[in-house]
């Protein structure tokens, strides 16, 4: 299957596709509240979309912060998943990423999903949380040696 990788304009054709994936993936299937799902950082952010089989079936943003770029949002559509397409799509965010000279990275991960962001280069640091009602853990690429777990 070949998979393309696009950013794509806030609320344009392919992004809105993007945050209807969203929803199916956190609203629906996870239950995140669908408040919480869309926030004033989609205005801002670059989104990234993968597309297979002529549709969106992956999405993420990436915020620009000054301490560091943020990658969030991350959804593959679920029949599409277990085939490397959201380790693509973080492989070309954060190489956008360092194209324009920006070389740390910080997610929060659901706290079931820390081994795949592990295998990506990031650390879990800090305390476990709850976001859309399901355990997280913040994780980053740098400063790793002083990274750690509380609880």
């Amino acid at each position: 299957m070949t998979i393309s990788i696009l950013i794509v304009p806030p609320f344009s054709t392919l992004c809105n596709a993007a945050f209807a994936l969203r929803r199916e993936v956190f609203v629906w299937e996870q239950k995140v509240p669908e408040a919480e799902e869309h926030d004033a950082d989609d205005l801002t952010a670059t989104h990234f979309v993968a597309i297979a089989a002529g549709e969106v079936v992956g999405t993420l943003r990436l915020l620009d912060r000054p301490e560091h770029v943020k990658i969030g949002r991350v959804a593959v559509r679920q029949a599409f998943r277990g085939q490397g397409i959201a380790k693509a799509m973080i492989h070309a965010a954060m190489a956008h990423a360092r194209a324009a000279g920006r070389d740390r990275f910080y997610l929060t991960a659901q706290s079931d999903k820390l081994d795949f962001y592990q295998r990506l280069g990031f650390v879990a640091f800090g305390p476990e949380f709850q976001d859309g009602g399901m355990p997280h853990r913040a994780m980053r690429t740098y400063d790793r040696d002083s990274a750690q777990l509380t609880d």
